[in-house]
């Protein structure tokens, strides 16, 4: 392991290791919230990072300087760190390892991830991604997923995890699952849609949909009623802007019957067709007040 830089491998029982990386396959910073979400609910001790150096392109992937107090510069580069989490109720122990996805050498990146999980003895992999949809807000967030067994398939169905026959280009977590399923190592992929005018900020919903398949799949016990309240913020917010703008209005209203049509088992061939008002306002005034939003947090 060339590349990673370990402080010690803890002691742990058949882990899963949960995988999330900003991103291409990370649509409003929803993956990347749920896996900080458990870090920060855990106080996870980090033990592992990846050196940066041989994996990105620093003119696309930047590092950032910030000003700390003293008024001096501080430089952070990419991160890929591996945090653990041990707890005796719970059947087995996580490893939470959340990043940046590489733009060079997946092979190697990927066999520095599969490596360590290997020292940790990880028993099972599963990664959150998240991909703009047309979706509204106002509805369930879809969720879709695949599995590299049946049984870990069923899991994911009787959790309203519906399936996936996608093909075509994939990121680095198509190429984890690829090595977990070479490795033998049983291997769940979790996706979640985030609604295409709101790609630009955390999306706490989308994040919140994530965890709660999580946490029935391995038993966590989690107490999300902290991001649930964010997420109503979050909805009410949003709601008030679009009730301001007709237009908005309207081209909310088609999202929602085509998602309502999808949830009974229709298609758009059975229903009335109706068409989709344009979204350029909609996304305009949506864009204003997430960029407000991300600077308040920013302070």
């Amino acid at each position: 392991m060339a590349h990673t830089h370990i402080e010690q491998i803890p002691a742990l029982r058949s882990p899963v290791l949960i995988v999330a990386f900003a991103g291409w396959n990370d649509a409003a910073e929803s993956a990347t919230t749920a896996a900080r979400v458990l870090i920060e609910k855990w106080s996870a001790q980090r033990f592992a990072d990846i050196d940066p150096e041989e994996f990105y392109d620093f003119t696309s992937t930047r590092p950032i300087v910030s000003v700390g107090p003293d008024y001096q510069r501080n430089l952070s580069w990419p991160s890929n760190s591996f945090f653990y989490h041990v707890d005796p109720a719970l059947e087995r122990d996580v490893v939470v390892l959340v990043g940046t996805e590489p733009q060079l050498k997946w092979r190697t990146f990927t066999g520095e991830i599969m490596d360590l999980a290997r020292q940790c003895g990880v028993g099972m992999v599963l990664t959150l991604g998240a991909l703009l949809a047309d979706t509204p807000h106002t509805r369930p967030v879809p969720l879709i997923g695949f599995a590299t067994d049946s049984a870990l398939l069923e899991q994911l169905r009787a959790l309203h995890v519906g399936p996936t026959r996608y093909q075509g280009p994939t990121g680095i977590l198509g190429v984890i699952h690829d090595a977990a399923r070479q490795a033998g190592l049983p291997a769940i992929s979790l996706w979640a849609s985030v609604p295409h005018y709101l790609g630009i900020s955390q999306n706490p919903k989308v994040a919140e949909a994530l965890l709660r398949v999580v946490d029935p799949l391995f038993n966590l016990g989690l107490n999300l009623d902290d991001i649930e309240r964010a997420v109503q913020r979050f909805e009410q917010q949003i709601s008030a802007i679009i009730a301001t703008n007709p237009e908005a209005e309207a081209y909310l209203k088609e999202l929602e019957r085509r998602a309502d049509v999808a949830a009974e088992g229709q298609t758009e061939e059975d229903a009335e067709p109706s068409a989709l008002p344009p979204s350029e306002v909609l996304i305009k005034d949506l864009e204003e007040f997430l960029k407000r939003r991300r600077e308040q947090q920013g302070q």
